[in-house]
């Protein structure tokens, strides 16, 4: 029994450091990037921006935990089939945008989103559009530049809450810890190559991407600087629950969306409520809870509309 124990634990290892080898010896060449760069303060950072020139607003599209550009493929393709101009960035080490020596905050990834679009020279009227974690990070633009939003679109999105919970904050710490522990561990698989040999498979892309943002986040999906950078991000997530709870409300008559993954069923009502909660304090908001939709998916081809949908009914009900 102890033999076979030692052998099947030996041919455990042997398996792994094969996987490595093959990861290793795997070369996974950086796709063209698509959009243009702009030099940051010496650094440069990548904006993809897509849709007829001359449409106004446009919607400024903010990636979640571990996502950049590419994550908005398949909205920007619908956002432009609806005549709607559209632009989405890579935030600092993320996808092909360069690292930012500093720790990365909120409020260092508000000053590079700014200084990224001055020197791009757009100067909006904008309508936010944020996935998941960057819920947390749209209250942050809208508080610094009001003037230049029109509207609010959370997507499957974490929205800070209107006052201190105390309890929430206690859930949203925990959480934070542990995902913190895995972005870490998903740096170190990738910084050993443990996910070249993944990337042609569905866990590189689940949202659902056309070919070119498919291939952009696929290659991210394997590349180590991308997932340490996202690593970095999700250290800071509780401060960034912080700052985003110091920043200024809504004004009520700003138009807000909400689309979520999943329907509205007893046990996520929770949630659900707390996601909708920005469209509920607003004079013009908007919910839908998209069935059959993932967290990811909702990103892709099959549920885009749903999300340019979201977008209309701001711009429609927008002032100014």
């Amino acid at each position: 029994m102890l033999s076979f124990t030692v052998r099947a634990v030996s041919c455990l290892v042997l398996a792994f450091v094969a996987w490595i080898a093959l990861g290793g010896a795997m070369s996974i060449a950086a796709p063209q990037p698509r959009g243009k760069f702009y030099d940051v303060g010496g650094r440069k950072m990548r904006l993809v921006c897509e849709g007829p020139s001359t449409a106004s607003p446009t919607v400024l599209l903010e990636a979640g935990a571990f996502g950049f550009a590419a994550d908005w493929g398949a909205v920007q393709e619908a956002l432009t089939a609806e005549g709607i101009r559209s632009c989405a960035y890579d935030r600092a080490g993320m996808g092909f945008s360069d690292p930012n020596p500093s720790p990365l905050t909120g409020g260092s990834a508000l000053a590079d989103l700014e200084k990224l679009l001055d020197a791009a020279g757009e100067k909006g009227p904008f309508v936010l559009v944020g996935h998941s974690m960057a819920g947390l990070r749209m209250p942050q633009f809208a508080g610094a530049r009001p003037e230049q939003v029109r509207g609010v679109v959370f997507v499957d999105a974490s929205p800070p809450p209107p006052k201190v919970d105390n309890a929430m904050l206690e859930r949203n710490s925990r959480f934070a810890k542990r995902f913190t522990v895995m972005s870490r561990w998903a740096a170190r698989g990738a910084a050993l190559g443990l996910y070249k040999p993944l990337k042609g498979t569905r866990l590189a892309d689940k949202i659902g991407l056309p070919p070119e943002a498919s291939a952009e986040k696929r290659w991210a999906f394997a590349n180590a600087g991308h997932n340490r950078a996202a690593a970095r991000e999700i250290a800071g997530w509780r401060p960034l629950v912080m700052q985003s709870m110091e920043a200024p409300p809504f004004p009520k008559d700003w138009p807000v969306a909400v689309v979520t993954a999943g329907g509205a069923t007893p046990e996520r009502a929770e949630r659900k409520k707390s996601q909708a909660g920005p469209a509920d304090r607003s004079e013009h908001g908007y919910v839908r809870h998209v069935d059959g939709a993932g967290h990811n998916t909702l990103l892709g081809r099959t549920y885009a509309h749903e999300i340019v949908t979201a977008v209309k009914f701001v711009i429609e009900n927008a002032k100014g």
